[in-house]
């Protein structure tokens, strides 16, 4: 199977990631895959770090002349590695490919929404989704509802593929949950509860710590916060002067940038992931969970998929939230059951499954294509 994954992200988000771990699965498997992506961007330098060389050219670009010089590099890229598929993980030069798939008829056109805006429900996107591309993934089940329900695609044209998560490097590491909680002078008896992500509003940082304060005053339970995160959009003074307002900074820890990451996970007995929006693809909460730790959550994007709805709340708002992470904190059977229910969940979720999701997929549009 020959496939480009058209990776036209800036940073390294959630997007950029699930289009580059679908590249590394398919190769380690014997797959031919390419990237193209933004030339001086955060996940281009990425994908070279990962040992993926991207093919550099602007996708994003609204210049008419530059446009047909992008029509030609694609049409060159095209004839010389012959993809069976091509995969769009954004919208940009979406059309292009279309016209390109309809000029050359070599290929199939696939579009991956992990975006966290539903596409509207006009022509001009009905038309792109539903006689332009030959599948639309959609990367949790509320989108593919969308894509289905709102927009009229027919069912067998949307796949809901959630990603995956490398078991092979985020796994419960017991030597890892030592070394780190001691390192930040959590205690072998402390319940350590913990949020995973960049410092930025939409994780819902701010919400976690006035949730921490609701479950302090309800009473009877004793417990740690963990922030396993960095600076982004919030910064860690931000972060500490939150906790003091709220009274909990006796108990926060923020662990900055780490590289031993599941090991961070791992010194967790809780987390926590509290977004007010986004989490189309759930990158984080995958990892906590596959490190063996339960997880409670908001009711946004990806996550009903993934976790039961008794251990979901309400987004943005914090005492909803406390109320849930009260109850999580004071009835550890409850918790068990969440645990167990999740632990069933995930394993459906391994890098593995991904790619055979994937090639599933790749494997029934190229059928009648060249070999």
């Amino acid at each position: 199977m020959r496939a480009i994954q058209v990776v036209n992200v800036r940073f390294f988000n959630a997007t950029a990631w699930y289009g580059l771990y679908l590249t590394r699965l398919m190769r380690e498997a014997g797959h031919q895959a390419l990237v193209i992506g933004l030339p001086d961007t955060e996940s281009f330098e990425v994908a070279r770090e990962w040992g993926i060389e991207p093919v550099p050219m602007d996708m994003n670009t609204t210049h008419p002349g530059r446009l047909l010089a992008l029509y030609r590099e694609m049409a060159d890229l095209v004839r010389d590695f012959r993809p069976h598929v091509v995969n769009c993980h954004r919208g940009e030069s979406f059309l292009l490919w279309g016209l390109l798939k309809r000029a050359t008829r070599s290929f199939a056109l696939v579009r991956t929404r992990g975006d966290q805006r539903l596409p509207r429900n006009n022509l001009p996107n009905r038309w792109l989704h539903r006689d332009v591309a030959d599948a639309v993934v959609a990367t949790n089940s509320s989108m593919a509802r969308h894509f289905i329900q709102a927009m009229g695609l027919p069912s067998e044209k949307v796949w809901t593929i959630l990603g995956g998560v490398d078991t092979g490097r985020f796994r419960f590491d017991p030597e890892g949950r030592a070394r780190v909680r001691a390192e930040f002078g959590f205690a072998p008896e402390d319940v350590v509860v913990g949020i995973v992500g960049r410092f930025d509003p939409v994780k819902g940082q701010e919400d976690l710590i006035r949730a921490a304060g609701e479950a302090r005053r309800l009473g009877g339970c004793s417990f740690k916060l963990f922030f396993v995160g960095f600076d982004s959009i919030t910064g860690s003074g931000e972060i500490k002067e939150w906790c003091r307002r709220e009274g909990v900074d006796d108990i926060a820890r923020l662990s900055g940038a780490r590289k031993d990451v599941a090991a961070c996970l791992s010194a967790l007995d809780m987390g926590v992931c509290a977004s007010r929006y986004s989490e189309t693809i759930a990158r984080a909460p995958m990892e906590i969970m596959a490190c063996g730790r339960p997880l409670i959550a908001t009711r946004v994007g990806v996550l009903p998929d993934l976790v039961p709805p008794s251990a979901l709340a309400a987004p943005s708002d914090p005492e909803d939230l406390g109320r849930l992470l009260h109850k999580a904190l004071t009835r550890p059977d409850w918790l068990k059951a969440v645990q167990v229910d999740e632990q069933r969940i995930m394993a459906q979720y391994s890098g593995k499954d991904f790619l055979n999701q994937t090639l599933s997929l790749y494997q029934g549009l190229t059928s009648g294509l060249h070999a």
